[in-house]
């Protein structure tokens, strides 16, 4: 017996299944191909999404720096500018979707995010003298 193409099979079977009318044989060629094709995308996908990392003896949260002095620092903002760095950063959320969820303008947003930021800055210069380099 000899050994059949994994592709070749599921085609085969998809013919008898389907059976579609075919114009000639020119067209019952491009719709082999396309079929060949589906499922090798299909293969890719399927080993895509099965592959795994090895796992590691070290902790990710290991390899992570402790920021959280810097969330302590945006505790000290003013309301407005605390609460769009919050959600910009923490949350993720875009400007226009914090002028949504604040009930302000976009623009008044990203002052706010600028603002923030420098106050930020300012703050983490004199606690934890990071120097000119922020």
């Amino acid at each position: 017996m000899t050994a059949v193409c994994p592709l070749r099979r599921p085609r085969s079977f998809r013919l008898l299944r389907t059976a579609p009318v075919l114009e000639s044989p020119r067209h019952e060629k491009a719709w082999l191909l396309r079929v060949a094709a589906n499922l090798s995308k299909n293969r890719l996908n399927y080993n895509r999404l099965r592959e795994t990392d090895e796992l590691s003896d070290t902790l990710a949260a290991e390899q992570r720096e402790d920021l959280s002095f810097v969330w302590e620092a945006v505790k000290s903002l003013p309301e407005h500018a605390r609460a769009a760095i919050h959600l910009f950063y923490h949350e993720g959320c875009s400007t226009a979707e914090i002028a949504s969820i604040l009930d302000r303008k976009e623009s008044t947003v990203r002052s706010d995010l600028r603002r923030g930021r420098m106050q930020l800055k300012e703050i983490l210069k004199e606690a934890y003298d990071f120097g000119p380099e922020l």
